[in-house]
Protein backbone atom coordinates (compact mmCIF):
# COMPACT_ATOMS: atom_id res chain seq x y z
CA UNK A 1 0.00 0.00 0.00
CA UNK A 2 1.17 3.36 -0.51
CA UNK A 3 0.06 6.00 2.05
CA UNK A 4 0.17 9.58 0.72
CA UNK A 5 -0.03 11.90 3.95
CA UNK A 6 -1.71 15.17 3.54
CA UNK A 7 -1.41 18.67 5.23
CA UNK A 8 -3.76 21.69 5.45
CA UNK A 9 -1.63 23.06 2.70
CA UNK A 10 -1.55 20.06 0.20
CA UNK A 11 -5.19 19.90 0.10
CA UNK A 12 -5.36 23.67 -1.10
CA UNK A 13 -2.83 22.17 -3.86
CA UNK A 14 -4.40 19.45 -5.69
CA UNK A 15 -4.49 19.71 -9.00
CA UNK A 16 -5.82 17.28 -11.91
CA UNK A 17 -4.04 16.72 -15.29
CA UNK A 18 -5.86 18.20 -18.47
CA UNK A 19 -4.79 15.80 -21.16
CA UNK A 20 -2.86 12.53 -21.16
CA UNK A 21 0.72 12.39 -20.60
CA UNK A 22 2.98 11.19 -23.42
CA UNK A 23 5.60 9.72 -21.70
CA UNK A 24 3.23 8.00 -18.88
CA UNK A 25 1.11 6.27 -21.47
CA UNK A 26 4.33 5.04 -23.11
CA UNK A 27 5.52 3.25 -19.79
CA UNK A 28 1.93 1.74 -19.18
CA UNK A 29 1.34 0.80 -22.53
CA UNK A 30 4.66 -1.38 -22.72
CA UNK A 31 3.03 -3.31 -19.88
CA UNK A 32 0.20 -3.67 -21.23
CA UNK A 33 1.38 -4.95 -24.88
CA UNK A 34 4.10 -7.44 -23.29
CA UNK A 35 1.38 -9.34 -21.21
CA UNK A 36 -2.62 -10.43 -21.64
CA UNK A 37 -3.52 -7.77 -19.18
CA UNK A 38 -6.77 -6.35 -19.90
CA UNK A 39 -8.43 -8.06 -22.68
CA UNK A 40 -11.29 -6.37 -22.62
CA UNK A 41 -9.97 -3.01 -22.43
CA UNK A 42 -6.82 -3.28 -24.80
CA UNK A 43 -7.35 -6.13 -27.00
CA UNK A 44 -7.75 -4.18 -29.61
CA UNK A 45 -4.98 -2.19 -29.51
CA UNK A 46 -3.07 -4.74 -28.49
CA UNK A 47 -3.78 -6.94 -31.64
CA UNK A 48 -3.03 -4.04 -33.41
CA UNK A 49 0.25 -3.13 -32.08
CA UNK A 50 1.95 -6.98 -32.40
CA UNK A 51 0.52 -6.66 -35.94
CA UNK A 52 2.78 -4.09 -37.02
CA UNK A 53 5.63 -4.84 -34.56
CA UNK A 54 5.85 -7.80 -37.25
CA UNK A 55 6.29 -6.08 -39.75
CA UNK A 56 8.69 -3.21 -38.96
CA UNK A 57 11.96 -4.30 -37.75
CA UNK A 58 13.17 -0.68 -37.09
CA UNK A 59 9.97 -0.54 -33.82
CA UNK A 60 11.10 -3.90 -33.05
CA UNK A 61 14.59 -2.64 -32.34
CA UNK A 62 13.16 0.18 -30.10
CA UNK A 63 11.01 -1.69 -28.66
CA UNK A 64 13.70 -3.57 -27.77
CA UNK A 65 15.24 -0.79 -26.45
CA UNK A 66 12.60 0.37 -24.16
CA UNK A 67 12.04 -2.74 -22.55
CA UNK A 68 15.68 -3.05 -21.34
CA UNK A 69 14.38 0.18 -19.26
CA UNK A 70 10.73 -1.25 -18.55
CA UNK A 71 10.99 -4.35 -17.18
CA UNK A 72 8.02 -6.95 -16.35
CA UNK A 73 7.92 -5.96 -12.53
CA UNK A 74 9.35 -4.23 -10.05
CA UNK A 75 11.56 -0.53 -10.33
CA UNK A 76 11.14 1.55 -13.74
CA UNK A 77 13.98 4.68 -14.06
CA UNK A 78 11.96 7.83 -13.00
CA UNK A 79 14.23 9.53 -15.56
CA UNK A 80 11.82 7.97 -18.31
CA UNK A 81 8.75 9.80 -16.77
CA UNK A 82 9.96 13.60 -16.20
CA UNK A 83 7.85 15.82 -14.02
CA UNK A 84 4.07 16.18 -16.07
CA UNK A 85 4.04 19.23 -17.44
CA UNK A 86 0.82 18.94 -19.93
CA UNK A 87 3.58 19.57 -22.84
CA UNK A 88 3.31 17.48 -26.14
CA UNK A 89 5.84 14.38 -26.44
CA UNK A 90 8.46 16.48 -28.55
CA UNK A 91 9.10 19.10 -25.18
CA UNK A 92 9.14 15.84 -22.98
CA UNK A 93 11.54 14.29 -24.71
CA UNK A 94 13.50 17.72 -24.15
CA UNK A 95 13.14 17.35 -20.74
CA UNK A 96 14.16 13.20 -20.50
CA UNK A 97 17.25 14.59 -22.71
CA UNK A 98 18.46 16.93 -20.25
CA UNK A 99 18.25 14.95 -17.25
CA UNK A 100 21.14 15.29 -15.03
CA UNK A 101 23.90 12.71 -15.35
CA UNK A 102 23.89 11.98 -11.46
CA UNK A 103 20.09 11.22 -11.59
CA UNK A 104 20.53 8.91 -14.31
CA UNK A 105 23.00 6.84 -13.05
CA UNK A 106 21.40 6.75 -9.67
CA UNK A 107 18.30 5.30 -11.53
CA UNK A 108 19.96 3.02 -13.69
CA UNK A 109 22.17 1.78 -10.31
CA UNK A 110 19.02 0.80 -8.99
CA UNK A 111 17.40 -0.88 -12.15
CA UNK A 112 20.98 -3.05 -12.12
CA UNK A 113 20.50 -4.34 -8.67
CA UNK A 114 16.70 -6.08 -9.73
CA UNK A 115 18.26 -7.04 -13.71
CA UNK A 116 21.33 -7.71 -15.71
CA UNK A 117 21.75 -4.86 -17.96
CA UNK A 118 23.47 -4.51 -21.26
CA UNK A 119 26.59 -2.31 -21.76
CA UNK A 120 24.53 0.88 -23.85
CA UNK A 121 23.01 1.51 -20.52
CA UNK A 122 26.17 2.45 -18.24
CA UNK A 123 26.98 4.70 -21.59
CA UNK A 124 23.48 6.56 -20.42
CA UNK A 125 25.07 7.81 -17.41
CA UNK A 126 28.53 8.75 -18.57
CA UNK A 127 30.36 11.04 -20.09
CA UNK A 128 29.64 10.08 -23.50
CA UNK A 129 26.23 9.43 -22.98
CA UNK A 130 24.64 11.98 -25.13
CA UNK A 131 24.73 9.84 -28.05
CA UNK A 132 23.03 6.70 -26.20
CA UNK A 133 20.33 9.18 -24.91
CA UNK A 134 19.55 10.40 -28.34
CA UNK A 135 19.07 6.77 -29.50
CA UNK A 136 16.87 6.09 -26.25
CA UNK A 137 14.08 9.29 -27.31
CA UNK A 138 13.88 8.15 -30.96
CA UNK A 139 12.86 4.89 -29.87
CA UNK A 140 10.29 6.44 -27.44
CA UNK A 141 9.13 8.57 -31.06
CA UNK A 142 8.99 5.93 -32.81
CA UNK A 143 7.00 4.00 -30.20
CA UNK A 144 4.65 6.64 -29.93
CA UNK A 145 4.11 7.27 -33.97
CA UNK A 146 4.09 3.74 -34.55
CA UNK A 147 1.65 2.37 -32.27
CA UNK A 148 -0.19 5.02 -29.72
CA UNK A 149 -0.42 7.92 -31.97
CA UNK A 150 -3.06 6.31 -34.30
CA UNK A 151 -4.88 5.47 -31.11
CA UNK A 152 -4.45 8.85 -29.47
CA UNK A 153 -7.72 10.17 -30.20
CA UNK A 154 -9.42 7.77 -28.39
CA UNK A 155 -6.17 7.86 -25.64
CA UNK A 156 -7.68 11.92 -25.76
CA UNK A 157 -10.89 10.91 -25.27
CA UNK A 158 -11.16 8.75 -22.68
CA UNK A 159 -9.03 10.68 -20.01
CA UNK A 160 -10.74 13.80 -20.87
CA UNK A 161 -14.43 12.31 -20.12
CA UNK A 162 -12.92 11.07 -16.72
CA UNK A 163 -11.29 14.58 -15.89
CA UNK A 164 -14.49 16.10 -16.80
CA UNK A 165 -16.40 14.00 -14.46
CA UNK A 166 -13.88 14.58 -11.76
CA UNK A 167 -14.13 17.77 -12.35
CA UNK A 168 -17.43 17.77 -11.79
CA UNK A 169 -17.08 16.04 -8.46
CA UNK A 170 -14.38 18.44 -7.13
CA UNK A 171 -17.28 21.51 -8.32
CA UNK A 172 -19.85 19.66 -6.05
CA UNK A 173 -18.27 18.31 -3.51
CA UNK A 174 -14.59 19.53 -2.78
CA UNK A 175 -11.27 18.14 -2.48
CA UNK A 176 -12.89 15.33 -0.42
CA UNK A 177 -15.14 14.40 -3.28
CA UNK A 178 -12.16 14.36 -5.72
CA UNK A 179 -10.22 12.30 -3.47
CA UNK A 180 -12.92 9.84 -2.42
CA UNK A 181 -13.87 9.57 -6.16
CA UNK A 182 -10.62 7.71 -6.67
CA UNK A 183 -12.66 4.52 -5.10
CA UNK A 184 -11.43 1.83 -5.83
CA UNK A 185 -8.02 2.48 -6.74
CA UNK A 186 -7.93 4.52 -3.62
CA UNK A 187 -9.38 5.32 0.10
CA UNK A 188 -9.66 8.81 1.44
CA UNK A 189 -9.03 8.32 4.90
CA UNK A 190 -8.18 12.01 6.23
CA UNK A 191 -5.18 13.22 6.34
CA UNK A 192 -4.11 9.59 4.30
CA UNK A 193 -5.09 8.78 0.94
CA UNK A 194 -4.71 5.12 1.03
CA UNK A 195 -3.32 3.47 -2.62
CA UNK A 196 -3.56 -0.03 -3.55
CA UNK A 197 0.18 -0.60 -4.84
CA UNK A 198 2.14 -3.42 -5.70
CA UNK A 199 4.62 -2.34 -2.18
CA UNK A 200 4.74 -0.90 1.08
CA UNK A 201 5.39 2.89 1.12
CA UNK A 202 4.69 6.44 2.73
CA UNK A 203 4.70 9.67 0.79
CA UNK A 204 4.61 13.08 2.51
CA UNK A 205 3.67 15.85 0.35
CA UNK A 206 4.85 18.32 2.84
CA UNK A 207 2.94 21.32 1.29
CA UNK A 208 4.31 20.30 -2.05
CA UNK A 209 0.52 19.10 -3.59
CA UNK A 210 -0.26 16.43 -5.15
CA UNK A 211 -1.02 15.97 -9.26
CA UNK A 212 -3.31 13.51 -10.49
CA UNK A 213 -2.73 11.98 -13.71
CA UNK A 214 -5.87 9.68 -15.51
CA UNK A 215 -3.80 7.14 -17.67
CA UNK A 216 -5.38 5.35 -20.45
CA UNK A 217 -3.20 2.19 -20.26
CA UNK A 218 -2.82 2.33 -16.77
CA UNK A 219 -4.73 -0.72 -15.70
CA UNK A 220 -5.99 -2.10 -12.26
CA UNK A 221 -3.88 0.39 -9.83
CA UNK A 222 -1.96 3.07 -10.09
CA UNK A 223 1.03 3.99 -10.01
CA UNK A 224 4.09 7.01 -9.10
CA UNK A 225 7.58 7.82 -9.61
CA UNK A 226 9.59 6.32 -7.28
CA UNK A 227 11.84 9.19 -5.88
CA UNK A 228 9.71 11.31 -3.14
CA UNK A 229 11.67 14.01 -4.19
CA UNK A 230 10.15 14.50 -7.64
CA UNK A 231 7.13 16.75 -7.58
CA UNK A 232 4.36 14.52 -6.82
CA UNK A 233 2.01 12.88 -9.49
CA UNK A 234 -0.19 10.12 -8.62
CA UNK A 235 -1.12 7.92 -12.32
CA UNK A 236 -4.31 6.21 -12.18
CA UNK A 237 -6.61 4.24 -14.98
CA UNK A 238 -8.81 6.80 -16.46
CA UNK A 239 -12.85 5.31 -15.69
CA UNK A 240 -13.94 3.88 -19.69
CA UNK A 241 -17.78 4.57 -20.99
CA UNK A 242 -19.12 1.35 -20.05
CA UNK A 243 -20.65 1.48 -23.33
CA UNK A 244 -16.95 1.84 -25.07
CA UNK A 245 -16.76 -1.02 -23.22
CA UNK A 246 -19.94 -3.06 -24.76
CA UNK A 247 -18.59 -1.74 -28.23
CA UNK A 248 -15.56 -3.98 -27.85
CA UNK A 249 -17.41 -6.79 -27.52
CA UNK A 250 -19.84 -6.22 -29.81
CA UNK A 251 -19.04 -8.91 -31.63
CA UNK A 252 -20.84 -11.57 -28.91
CA UNK A 253 -21.86 -9.83 -25.78
CA UNK A 254 -24.14 -7.40 -27.15
CA UNK A 255 -25.77 -9.08 -30.05
CA UNK A 256 -26.31 -11.87 -27.26
CA UNK A 257 -27.38 -9.13 -24.76
CA UNK A 258 -28.44 -5.81 -26.24
CA UNK A 259 -26.41 -2.92 -26.38
CA UNK A 260 -27.90 -1.81 -22.88
CA UNK A 261 -27.80 -4.54 -21.09
CA UNK A 262 -24.15 -5.67 -22.34
CA UNK A 263 -22.88 -1.53 -21.00
CA UNK A 264 -24.28 -2.60 -17.59
CA UNK A 265 -22.44 -5.91 -17.51
CA UNK A 266 -19.80 -4.52 -18.60
CA UNK A 267 -19.92 -1.82 -16.14
CA UNK A 268 -20.28 -3.82 -13.10
CA UNK A 269 -17.10 -5.33 -14.71
CA UNK A 270 -15.33 -2.62 -15.41
CA UNK A 271 -15.20 -1.36 -11.92
CA UNK A 272 -14.75 -4.14 -9.37
CA UNK A 273 -15.59 -3.66 -5.72
CA UNK A 274 -19.34 -3.74 -6.13
CA UNK A 275 -21.38 -0.79 -8.17
CA UNK A 276 -24.80 1.04 -6.97
CA UNK A 277 -27.52 1.05 -8.71
CA UNK A 278 -27.58 4.50 -9.17
CA UNK A 279 -23.77 4.77 -10.05
CA UNK A 280 -24.27 2.22 -13.11
CA UNK A 281 -27.34 4.76 -14.04
CA UNK A 282 -25.21 7.63 -14.36
CA UNK A 283 -22.32 5.86 -15.94
CA UNK A 284 -24.31 3.96 -18.38
CA UNK A 285 -26.95 7.24 -19.40
CA UNK A 286 -29.74 5.00 -18.56
CA UNK A 287 -32.75 5.97 -16.15
CA UNK A 288 -32.51 4.71 -12.53
CA UNK A 289 -35.70 2.59 -13.12
CA UNK A 290 -34.65 1.37 -16.60
CA UNK A 291 -31.07 0.39 -15.21
CA UNK A 292 -32.70 -1.56 -12.14
CA UNK A 293 -34.56 -3.24 -14.30
CA UNK A 294 -31.56 -4.68 -17.28
CA UNK A 295 -30.26 -5.62 -13.88
CA UNK A 296 -32.93 -7.55 -12.40
CA UNK A 297 -32.72 -9.32 -15.41
CA UNK A 298 -28.83 -10.06 -15.31
CA UNK A 299 -29.55 -11.40 -11.79
CA UNK A 300 -32.01 -13.46 -12.50
CA UNK A 301 -29.50 -14.90 -15.60
CA UNK A 302 -27.02 -15.48 -13.03
CA UNK A 303 -24.51 -12.92 -14.84
CA UNK A 304 -24.59 -10.08 -11.78
CA UNK A 305 -24.91 -10.73 -7.66
CA UNK A 306 -26.35 -8.19 -5.23
CA UNK A 307 -25.55 -8.20 -1.87
CA UNK A 308 -26.23 -5.18 0.86
CA UNK A 309 -23.43 -3.13 2.16
CA UNK A 310 -25.40 -0.94 4.94
CA UNK A 311 -27.37 1.62 3.24
CA UNK A 312 -26.38 0.26 -0.25
CA UNK A 313 -27.24 -2.44 -2.26
CA UNK A 314 -24.06 -3.74 -4.40
CA UNK A 315 -23.94 -5.32 -7.74
CA UNK A 316 -20.73 -7.51 -8.66
CA UNK A 317 -20.10 -9.45 -11.64
CA UNK A 318 -20.49 -13.53 -11.15
CA UNK A 319 -17.84 -15.29 -12.82
CA UNK A 320 -20.63 -16.41 -15.91
CA UNK A 321 -20.52 -12.55 -16.27
CA UNK A 322 -17.21 -12.71 -16.78
CA UNK A 323 -16.79 -15.24 -19.24
CA UNK A 324 -19.72 -14.21 -21.21
CA UNK A 325 -18.39 -10.34 -21.30
CA UNK A 326 -14.63 -11.87 -22.28
CA UNK A 327 -16.11 -14.37 -24.69
CA UNK A 328 -17.29 -11.41 -26.96
CA UNK A 329 -13.88 -9.81 -26.52
CA UNK A 330 -12.19 -13.28 -27.42
CA UNK A 331 -14.58 -13.97 -30.76
CA UNK A 332 -14.00 -10.23 -31.84
CA UNK A 333 -10.27 -11.41 -31.31
CA UNK A 334 -10.43 -14.50 -33.26
CA UNK A 335 -12.16 -12.98 -36.32
CA UNK A 336 -9.79 -10.29 -36.39
CA UNK A 337 -6.92 -12.50 -36.34
CA UNK A 338 -8.66 -14.52 -39.46
CA UNK A 339 -8.97 -11.81 -41.41
CA UNK A 340 -5.21 -10.57 -40.38
CA UNK A 341 -3.93 -13.63 -41.67
CA UNK A 342 -5.66 -14.85 -44.79
CA UNK A 343 -3.44 -13.12 -46.68
CA UNK A 344 -0.57 -14.61 -45.69
CA UNK A 345 -1.95 -17.73 -46.27
CA UNK A 346 -2.86 -16.58 -50.01
CA UNK A 347 0.80 -15.51 -50.59
CA UNK A 348 2.30 -18.79 -48.51
CA UNK A 349 3.98 -16.51 -46.11
CA UNK A 350 4.49 -17.09 -42.53
CA UNK A 351 4.91 -14.34 -39.70
CA UNK A 352 6.20 -14.91 -36.37
CA UNK A 353 4.88 -13.11 -32.99
CA UNK A 354 7.83 -11.36 -31.59
CA UNK A 355 6.48 -8.62 -29.53
CA UNK A 356 5.70 -10.78 -26.38
CA UNK A 357 9.36 -11.06 -25.78
CA UNK A 358 9.29 -7.40 -24.69
CA UNK A 359 8.87 -6.25 -21.31
CA UNK A 360 6.82 -3.83 -18.84
CA UNK A 361 6.15 -2.99 -15.18
CA UNK A 362 4.77 -0.29 -13.16
CA UNK A 363 6.55 1.92 -11.12
CA UNK A 364 7.20 1.37 -7.30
Amino acid sequence: MLRIHFTADDLQNIRLAREPDPLWEIVCSLCRLQTGQGPLEFGHWRRSARHRVRRDAPLRDSLRRLGTLVPSFGYIPDFLTPPVTGAALPEELDLLRATPRPHLTRDLDRLAESRALPGWTAALGGPGGGAELTLLTDAFADYFRTLLEPHWTEVRAVVRDDIGRRTRALLDGGTRALLEGLRPFAHWNSPLLEVDYPVDRDLHLQGRGLLLVPSYFCWRRPTAPADAEQPPVLVFPATRSPLILAHASEGGTARLLGRSRAAVLAEVVGRGGGRTTSEIATAVGLALSSASHQLDILRDGGLVTSRRDGKYVLHSATSLGLRILHAGTRETAARTRETAAAPERDRGLRAHDTAGRGTASHKT
